[in-house]
C-alpha cells in the first residue's frame, strides 16, 4: 500500500529528568516514518533538510525502506531545529530554541512517482503547505490524515477550516481539541470538530491515552504504564504513524478497524518515549512489536 508522509526532518536537542541529548535526528515526518515502517513499506517522504543534514540519518531512514527521494536539500542551508526541556512530571515541556532554517521558506514538492499515493499523512506545517500537497496529487488519496497544533489553530483558523473539509482523519491533542471547538468536554469538542469535515478525530492524551471518536461513535485506548519515561517529544507522531501504518497494511478504513489501528499507534508511542529522539525506533523486530500489542490486549481484556 502506497503511504506519503509529508513532515518535518530536525536536528532536536532535548533535556529531561533522565539526561540530555544533543543534535540528535528528529521531527515529525521522520518520527512517523520510522514508526509505520514496521506495519507498511515503503513509506515515501517528502521534506526539506539543509546542506549540514548527515548521510548517517539518511541512512537511518532508508534501513527502514523510507524513501527519501522526497527530500529537498538545499544548499548551503540549515536544517530546521528545536530544543526543549521537560519539567519532572514530563508532561510539561519550555522551548529553549527554534530555528526555522530552510523550514521557514518550504514549499513542497511531491515527486511524480508519489503521486499516486493511497494514504497520506499531513505532519505538523503550516494549513496552506499541507493543502498544496493534495493540490499536486493525481488523484484524492482512500485516506488523509492531518495533524495540526495550536499556532495555527490561533493564527490560522481560517486555512486550517478549509483543510479540515478535505481531511479524513484528525490527529489534535486534548488541550489543541477544547481549543479549536471552544469546548471542555471532549465529546462535545470532538462534535463540533467533526462537523468541520473530518470524517474522524483522534484526540491524543499523552499518558492517559487516545480517544477515537466518528459520527455517535466513540473508543478508548489506554496508554501503556512503563518503568521508565525518557523522552515523549516523538511520542505524538510515533503514535500517527503505527495508526496509519495499520490501516494502510490492513486496507481497512472502517471505524472498527480504527479501533484497532488506535492500538498500534498507542504501542508505537509506547517505544518512543523509552530512549531519546529516534533511537527505540530503529531495530526493533516483529517480535517485539507483537508483544507489545499484547500487552495492550492484556491492559484492556476483562469479563463482567
Amino acid at each position: 500500500m502506497s503511504v506519503l508522509v509529508v513532515g518535518t526532518v530536525a536536528f532536536d536537542s532535548v533535556e529531561s529528568p533522565f539526561g540530555k541529548a544533543e543534535h540528535i535526528l528528529g521531527g515529525a515526518g521522520t518520527y512517523i516514518g520510522l514508526s509505520a515502517s514496521y506495519h507498511t513499506r515503503p513509506i515515501h517522504l517528502v521534506s526539506v533538510v539543509g546542506e549540514d543534514f548527515p548521510q548517517e540519518h539518511f541512512d537511518r531512514m532508508t534501513s527502514h525502506d523510507i524513501d527519501i527521494s522526497g527530500i529537498e536539500i538545499v544548499k548551503g542551508g540549515k536544517t530546521f531545529f528545536w530544543a526543549g526541556k521537560y519539567r519532572d512530571d514530563l508532561n510539561t515541556r519550555d522551548t529553549l530554541d527554534t530555528q526555522l532554517n530552510v523550514l521557514a521558506d518550504f514549499s513542497p514538492v511531491v515527486p511524480e512517482h508519489m503521486r499516486d499515493a493511497e494514504y497520506l499523512m499531513l505532519g505538523n506545517l503550516l494549513p496552506s503547505v499541507q493543502m498544496r500537497v493534495l493540490e499536486q496529487l493525481h488523484a484524492r488519496p482512500k485516506l488523509v490524515v492531518m495533524d495540526t497544533m495550536n499556532f495555527w489553530i490561533d493564527g490560522f483558523l481560517d486555512d486550517l477550516k478549509e483543510g479540515l473539509r478535505l481531511t479524513d482523519v484528525l490527529t489534535i491533542n486534548d488541550e489543541e481539541a477544547r481549543m479549536l471547538s471552544g469546548e471542555y468536554a471532549l465529546p462535545a469538542a470532538a462534535k463540533k470538530i467533526l462537523e468541520m469535515g473530518p470524517r474522524y478525530l483522534v484526540i491524543k492524551k499523552g499518558e492517559h491515552g487516545a480517544l477515537l471518536f466518528g459520527e455517535d461513535q466513540v473508543f478508548y485506548a489506554p496508554a501503556l504504564p512503563l518503568d521508565e519515561v525518557v523522552d515523549p517529544t516523538g511520542a505524538g507522531d510515533s503514535f500517527a504513524g503505527g495508526f496509519l501504518g495499520h490501516i494502510a497494511r490492513s486496507g481497512d478504513i472502517s471505524f472498527e478497524n480504527m479501533k484497532r489501528a488506535l492500538i498500534y499507534g498507542s504501542a508505537m508511542a509506547s517505544f518512543c518515549v523509552e530512549k531519546f529522539g529516534t533511537e527505540r525506533l530503529v531495530g526493533l523486530t516483529e517480535a517485539d512489536v507483537n508483544q507489545r500489542l499484547a500487552r495492550f490486549t492484556e491492559l484492556t481484556r476483562f469479563d463482567l
